[in-house]
């Protein structure tokens, strides 16, 4: 389950990388945007989100004389990802809402046929929830939008240190593998 799907954002304690503070902070923007055009209202995980930010400010980057290249470099990474996602998420919405059009359906007929209710729908829609499997095939095959268009190219990050860790350990004669990008992580 993805760490900061709406439904899980009150179990957050802390923040604790670069790449999750501009998650949080992104999500927080998204709920705030949200709670304009829904009748949803998401203050609770907003205020929650907002102390986690704080926190995480405080604790990384109140002192100028404390902060590293390094630690700006991750930043400047973490944000760049975050905005591929987000790019991400709006495009496929895009298209889904493209295709729904194309086919005479609305967001309510696309719920029933996935078996989720209206709010939970507009969730996913708008990224706040992830797509099963399930919903994305049914997606695929239902609206015909390309799986590359449904599924995020993203890895998640702990998966990513874990792949980095397992390449440089394996010998380089053993493996001959070009310089592997894993720029595209979530």
């Amino acid at each position: 389950m993805d760490r900061f799907a709406i439904n899980r954002i009150l179990k957050l304690t802390d923040i604790r990388s670069e790449y999750e503070f501009e998650k949080i902070s992104s999500l927080y923007l998204q709920l705030r945007k949200k709670t304009k055009t829904s009748d949803v209202d998401y203050q609770d995980e907003r205020n929650h989100l907002k102390k986690l930010i704080k926190e995480y400010e405080h604790k990384n980057w109140l002192k100028e004389e404390d902060i590293s290249e390094i630690q700006i470099k991750e930043s400047d990474t973490a944000e760049d990802l975050v905005r591929k996602e987000n790019e991400f998420n709006q495009k496929r919405k895009e298209l889904i809402k493209k295709r729904l059009k194309e086919y005479s359906l609305n967001q309510n007929d696309l719920a029933k046929i996935l078996g989720h209710r209206k709010g939970y729908m507009s969730e996913l829609i708008n990224g706040l929830r992830p797509f099963s499997k399930e919903d994305i095939i049914i997606l695929n095959q239902l609206l015909k939008i390309k799986l590359e268009d449904l599924m995020p190219p993203f890895i998640k990050y702990s998966k990513v240190i874990k792949v980095k860790k397992a390449l440089s350990s394996i010998s380089k004669d053993k493996v001959n593998l070009k310089e592997v990008s894993l720029l595209q992580i979530a």
